[in-house]
């Protein structure tokens, strides 16, 4: 099963595209994988624009990779390293030769591992932002949600995209900054208390 988000969407949809940095324009494949629902170029371009004054030198994990676009956007926005995990194989090989491709070095890891799995190992380091974009249909949010505070620095930011029917809320560590969405799905993007004074 892909380990991007799944439920309403496009599988084969093609490709989606990198919206802006030094790999602006940049096309990359999707995979005609069942239920493969990468997140769409609009809405990854209000998310980057909230996301922008923090990127330059930040750390970011997609715990979700799929296609790659977020972490990917990411780096070609400033991060200074994406770590993108994807348990598929033909996707993380897909990430991996777009990251050669773009000759991304050390900015882009791909970890191939579950990435429930992954937050219970030990840490990779902190991150200054996580994406977290399960596979809708296997409910994942509070699994993921419940274990990464190891994993992030004090002031980090949370994107969580979910269905449009699901409220998915990671509590009281977390203040909503900005959200949106679509007929298909919520975007939301949190940021930890500690960042508020609270």
């Amino acid at each position: 099963m892909p380990m991007k988000g799944r439920g309403a969407g496009r599988a084969g949809a093609g490709a989606v595209r990198i919206v802006g940095g030094r790999w602006r324009g940049t096309r990359l494949p999707v995979a005609d994988a069942p239920g493969l629902r990468p997140t769409s170029d609009r809405a990854r371009e209000t998310l980057f624009n909230w996301l922008q004054p923090s990127l330059p030198g930040a750390r970011v994990l997609d715990l979700f990779a799929g296609t790659g676009a977020l972490g990917l956007e990411a780096v070609s926005r400033g991060a200074a390293q994406a770590v993108l995990v994807e348990r598929d194989p033909a996707l993380a090989t897909a990430i991996e030769a777009t990251a050669g491709r773009l000759q991304a070095g050390e900015a882009i890891r791909v970890v191939r591992a579950d990435a429930l799995t992954l937050l219970r190992a030990p840490v990779l380091g902190t991150f200054d932002g996580v994406f977290c974009d399960p596979p809708f249909d296997a409910d994942l949010w509070d699994g993921v949600l419940a274990l990464l505070a190891p994993w992030l620095a004090a002031d980090a930011w949370l994107y969580v995209e979910s269905p449009a029917t699901r409220d998915i809320r990671p509590g009281a560590d977390w203040h909503l900054h900005r959200e949106g969405g679509s007929r298909d799905a919520r975007h939301a993007l949190y940021r930890r208390t500690a960042a508020q004074g609270g």
